[in-house]
């Protein structure tokens, strides 16, 4: 007996329909997926959220891994208050247990020795990328095989000859920073390097408080020519506050009139006259990328540490007008000018 198309069985309909819903899935797959789920990605930084370190390498961590991740910031706040670092290392940790994310960005050396080391090295298998990391890798035994990331090293070679086309009777530079870490991994720097700079490396002056700072006003000026700060933050004043370095820097321009060079560009917008400077955007964009790639599937193991490369020369035309320092036109080109933020 011949069946009409409205007589079918259920079961041949619904067969049907299965197989047209099968090719609607396969053509939007070949069209590809309009939309994935964000990576997570923690980044826990040393210092405090309004430390201008920190917020030029937030910027460059967005600029690296754009849309594809949700970024979630933390900040451990150690220059201001150094002795809370661990607690806030704990507190990393447990936001690290509750968002579980998919790869994990730490900037600078605190953020290394107290939250990575304890909490995640060898101890998590995700993509970990470092920034900001002045000590030798080895200190802080990286790479492994899920950590690796970007090296910060002060442009003081490149500096130094910025200094000498300015001031072509330069003889000797001193070095300024905080008795901090960072502090420390620059002095190292400075003893590796000081063969090869173009004009004599003198004392390297390591003090942590306003009164250390003014008790050395008169071998800075009996033994410097110009002067190198960095890592100044966190120096204490007569309460025991920590100061930031806008605070430090007014307190040393009045010890010391002559040229200061810097390690980051707010020194300089804050004070110094100039540097050839490394940038937090360029730390926090190299890691990012790298986590990135990570977390895309490459090995850690074949994503090798690198270090800043790029320098920016920058000049305060306010405190070069201040001191009287006219400058040649030569000079001027190619760097960044800014005027004094008070």
């Amino acid at each position: 007996m011949e069946r009409s198309r409205h007589d079918r069985p259920a079961a041949t309909v619904r067969a049907g329909r299965f197989l047209v819903a099968l090719l609607a899935l396969g053509v939007a797959w070949l069209a590809g997926p309009a939309y994935a789920d964000p990576y997570r990605v923690l980044v826990v930084m040393s210092y405090e959220e309004d430390n201008p370190w920190v917020r030029e390498i937030a910027e460059g961590v967005r600029a690296g891994l754009g849309k594809e991740a949700e970024i979630t910031f933390f900040y451990m706040n150690t220059k201001a208050d150094p002795a809370n670092g661990p607690k806030r290392a704990a507190e990393a940790h447990a936001l690290f247990q509750k968002l579980r994310p998919h790869g994990v960005i730490t900037a600078d050396d605190d953020a290394q020795s107290m939250f990575v080391l304890p909490y995640l090295r060898d101890k998590v298998n995700i993509p970990i990328m470092f920034n900001g990391v002045n000590a030798d890798p080895e200190k802080h035994g990286f790479p492994t095989s899920n950590i690796s990331g970007v090296l910060e090293r002060a442009h003081v070679e490149e500096s130094l000859a910025f200094a000498l086309q300015m001031f072509p009777d330069l003889r000797r530079v001193c070095f300024l920073t905080n008795d901090v870490a960072p502090g420390r991994s620059l002095r190292a720097q400075v003893e590796r390097e000081r063969s090869r700079y173009p004009v004599a490396a003198g004392t390297f002056f390591m003090r942590s408080s306003l009164k250390e700072l003014t008790a050395i006003s008169r071998p800075l000026m009996s033994e410097c020519g110009a002067l190198f700060v960095d890592s100044l933050e966190g120096m204490l004043n007569d309460s025991g506050v920590a100061l930031n370095n806008a605070q430090i820097m007014r307190v040393l321009r009045g010890l010391f009139p002559r040229p200061i060079i810097a390690g980051n560009a707010y020194q300089v917008e804050q004070g110094a006259w100039f540097a050839v400077v490394k940038t937090g955007q360029e730390q926090g964009q190299l890691s990012a990328e790298m986590l990135l790639a990570a977390m895309r599937g490459r090995p850690v193991s074949q994503i090798p540490i690198q270090q800043n490369t790029r320098g920016l020369r920058i000049i305060n035309a306010s405190a070069m007008e201040k001191n009287g320092v006219k400058l040649r036109p030569e000079l001027i080109r190619g760097a960044r000018v800014v005027s004094e933020k008070n």
